[in-house]
Parts: structure tokens; sequence; C-alpha cells
């Protein structure tokens, strides 16, 4: 099979998206290489909200902005563990940089710069990953169950959540309301 990278893109889920978990998302991809793949949904907010978690977690969060900003289901892998995708990368313990100066955190030390209000500008926390193995995302992919466009990080950090499927849907030049149920093999 071919060798892709597609960190730093998104994943638009086709309609006929077989596990229901990834039914109209869009994720985006923080790292892919032989080993497979990790990316986070950054479509699909939960009722949990950052001031929520930061209490859970014994934070203060000393923004009142920042404090009704909803979390979002990253993926179904490491559920109970957050993940902060965020702009500019900074300096934080546990990060993954990704293209166009986008990082993936997990380490306690970011909340907590972003409790004082000393956090990135951008950013959005997720609850959870999506992961595929060594040659699981080019298999779904060679299957149509996705479709693959490079990221614009004004899609995740400025837009709605509602609105980002169909802003990355645009970059592909074409609506996903017009996406077939059905895909082809030529």
């Amino acid at each position: 099979m071919e060798t892709i990278n597609l960190t730093g893109h998104f994943l638009i889920a086709m309609p006929k998206m077989a596990d229901m978990r990834f039914s109209r998302t869009l994720t985006y991809i923080c790292e892919h290489n032989e080993q497979g793949a990790l990316g986070v949904i950054v479509n699909r907010p939960i009722e949990m909200k950052m001031a929520e978690l930061f209490s859970q977690i014994g934070t203060s969060l000393n923004s009142s902005d920042r404090a009704e900003q909803p979390l979002y289901f990253g993926g179904p892998v490491e559920t109970e563990r957050g993940f902060v995708l965020h702009q500019p990368l900074g300096h934080w313990q546990s990060t993954l940089a990704v293209n166009g100066g986008l990082g993936l955190t997990t380490s306690k030390d970011i909340l907590d710069a972003i409790g004082q209000g000393l956090g990135p500008d951008k950013l959005m926390v997720t609850l959870g990953y999506a992961g595929w193995g060594a040659g699981q995302l080019e298999s779904e992919l060679a299957q149509n169950s996705w479709l693959s466009v490079a990221a614009e990080a004004e899609v995740i950090f400025d837009l709605p959540a509602e609105e980002r499927l169909e802003a990355a849907m645009h970059l592909l030049g074409f609506d996903f309301i017009n996406l077939a149920e059905d895909a082809g093999h030529a």
C-alpha cells in the first residue's frame, strides 16, 4: 500500500460511515506515520464545560470567557484523558508538535496556565482521541470511509462546532449535502 502522511489534514467522515462514533465527524490528524495515526474529532462538543473540568482537576479557572467553553468528544480512545489542541505551539511538558504551529498537549501544565490566563491564544480541549494502527487508516481511505483535505486552523478555532464539517468540505470545493450515500470504485 502506498505510504501517505496526513499529519495536519482533516478527515471528513463519509455519509455511509459504519462506525456511528464517527458519523458526520471532522477529525484533525495530529500524527500519521508508518506506525499508525492519531487525531482528535473537532466538531463534537459534549455537555461538559471548561469550568467543570477545572473544578474536577482542582485547578482554578480565572477566565469567565473560557469557563463556558465546551469540551469535545475527541474520539473513542482514552476518553477519560484530556487533550488540548492549541495554537501557538508553546513550551509544555508533553506536546506533540503538528503542522502550522499547532500542538496537542496532554500535560497538566497547560491547564494550569490556561487557568491563570497564560495559556495559548487558541485552544480546544477534547476527552479522548481517535487512533489507527499501522495501515488501518490507509485501508479505511481505500474503502471510501473518509475524505481528506489539508486543514486550516481557522476552521478549528474560529468557527462554531456545527459549521466546521461544512467548512472543511468547502476546502475541497463542494458541499457535504452533495456527497452520495454510496461510493463507487473506478
